[in-house]
């Protein structure tokens, strides 16, 4: 009798945590390409929190490779920061 109930728990807390992972992934359209755009970057996460900043202000345009190439998105390439360089990586 409590074999099955040590059964369902088992199992019902692998299904919620297989769901919590696929949740928690980065599902935006943002994610995938800010993984790529920083993944040579020092400094990842500041990478990573800029790039998505960028990419939703800019209708999901991120240039494409590690660097440069931001001539493919105008909005991405003209973002300022407040000392007037450039916001996104």
């Amino acid at each position: 009798m409590k074999f099955p109930v040590v059964q369902f728990l088992i199992i019902s807390l692998l299904l919620t945590s297989s769901l919590f992972m696929l949740s928690t992934a980065d599902s935006s359209p943002c994610g995938g390409k800010c993984n790529v755009r920083c993944s040579k970057a020092g400094r990842q996460d500041r990478c990573l929190k800029y790039c998505n900043i960028c990419c939703e202000k800019c209708n999901y345009c991120v240039p494409s490779g590690t660097y440069g190439n931001k001539d493919e998105c105008p909005c991405y390439r003209d973002m300022k920061n407040s000392k007037s360089t450039s916001k996104c990586p």
